[in-house]
């Protein structure tokens, strides 16, 4: 007596032809998915995506194997992965944030995370596995196969890599490494990619928090700079009135350690207004043996010059923002700095001569611009201000200080 045969055997031409039918469909659906994906999804560092439609032999292998509950009940059975869109990210706390911004614009199926109950000794990729139903608008706009649908397969660049050629070395090669030394390899290469991850995280959490502190500390040159020159405006200027905030609280002592750490210790200590800390420790940088290239020192003599700035130690600020541009001459801010510093030491026109030069480097600078018009207004070159500033508003730049500015322009030129 034969073996019962327990289920049915699809007829694969009939299904070839229905696959073929609705293929256009199914094209069109992932390519609107992934649209709809590309503009909904905010990450820091942008992914990148790889969308298909699953061939058709591979598709009657599968289904063959699974035996889904809608074989023979109708004429395209669906998979769960008929249609998918990969999702790679560059970093790991990518990975999160995309997750929760398809769990809150889509309809979830099922969500799974490939990979996550492995031993640290096993390989294999990691990657979620998201299902999502199509989006009802879509299920209008095409004529779809009852039930499908689409697969999100979120991962890091070096999970996708590690799963390409795990795929080409596992699963399309007739021989599987199961000797036990090309497993270790495999594992070791795994492991050494996963620890890759994670360390290109560190060093993207340590890039946020120095940016962050870089930010506040650069707020606060401009802050200072901004009230300076409302105050030559106003003539009433009053060194004293800005002198930059007292300690508030103690940050960590300098451990030997790397320059980053120095910069980091610095930057935070300038922020805390522990100024003299901080040019303590921008002079070590600039002193130490083997000296910092020309690039480091830029960087250095800029920070340690805004630190000077912000104790009104103008000539010592001016001295540094030049050490820097020698170190760099590509350096438009620091061009930009020291025009700023002979512009509150009432030097407008050498000012305005390093304004330009900053401009030359990077002629997109809407700040650069209204300095330049603050500038020419103290000269009197009323109408060449007017210019300036109309130049930083084409950039964006029409913030209080500009209005005010352009009011006090007009007044001006009435009068005249």
């Amino acid at each position: 007596m034969g073996l019962q045969q327990d289920f049915l055997i699809p007829n694969k031409e009939e299904l070839s032809h229905a696959y073929d039918r609705y293929k256009p469909e199914l094209m069109d659906t992932v390519t609107k998915i992934e649209n709809r994906l590309k503009n909904m999804l905010k990450v820091n560092s942008a992914p990148s995506f790889k969308s298909r439609v699953k061939g058709f032999n591979s598709y009657y292998r599968k289904l063959l194997r699974i035996k889904p509950e809608t074989l023979g009940k109708q004429d395209l059975p669906v998979l769960t992965d008929m249609i998918g869109i990969r999702i790679i990210c560059a970093f790991l706390e990518d990975l999160s944030v995309v997750e929760k911004q398809i769990v809150d614009n889509f309809e979830i199926v099922e969500i799974e995370r490939k990979g996550a109950d492995r031993t640290f000794s096993e390989f294999g990729y990691e990657s979620t596995h998201i299902l999502i139903n199509i989006p009802d608008e879509l299920k209008n706009e095409n004529i779809l196969p009852a039930g499908l649908v689409c697969e999100l397969q979120i991962r890091t660049i070096l999970q996708d890599a590690w799963a390409e050629v795990e795929h080409e070395l596992v699963y399309k090669s007739e021989f599987s490494p199961f000797d036990l030394p090309l497993k270790r390899k495999l594992a070791s290469m795994n492991a050494s990619l996963s620890l890759a991850d994670i360390i290109f995280q560190e060093i993207r959490d340590y890039q946020n928090k120095l940016n962050k502190e870089l930010d506040q500390r650069r707020f606060s040159f401009y802050d200072m700079a901004d009230k300076l020159s409302d105050e030559k405006i106003e003539e009433k200027y009053d060194i004293k009135s800005v002198q930059p905030a007292g300690a508030i609280a103690s940050v960590s002592p300098y451990v030997q350690g790397t320059i980053d750490d120095m910069i980091l210790d610095a930057i935070q200590a300038h922020n805390r207004g522990q100024l003299d800390r901080a040019i303590e420790i921008y002079t070590k940088i600039i002193n130490a043996e083997p000296a910092p290239n020309d690039i480091v020192l830029a960087v250095i003599y800029k920070h340690r010059g805004m630190a000077f700035f912000a104790k009104s130690e103008f000539e010592s600020a001016l001295n540094d923002f030049k050490s820097s541009v020698e170190h760099d001459p590509k350096n438009f801010r620091s061009y930009y700095y020291i025009g700023i510093v002979y512009s509150v030491m009432n030097e407008e026109q050498k000012a305005l001569e390093f304004f330009d030069k900053s401009l030359e480097l990077n002629c997109y600078q809407a700040h650069v611009y209204y300095r330049k018009a603050l500038s020419l207004f103290h000269m009197d070159d009323y109408s060449a201000a007017m210019l300036n500033l109309a130049k930083a508003k084409d950039l964006g730049l029409d913030n209080q200080e500009c209005q005010t500015l352009r009011v006090n322009l007009l007044k001006k030129l009435k009068m005249d």
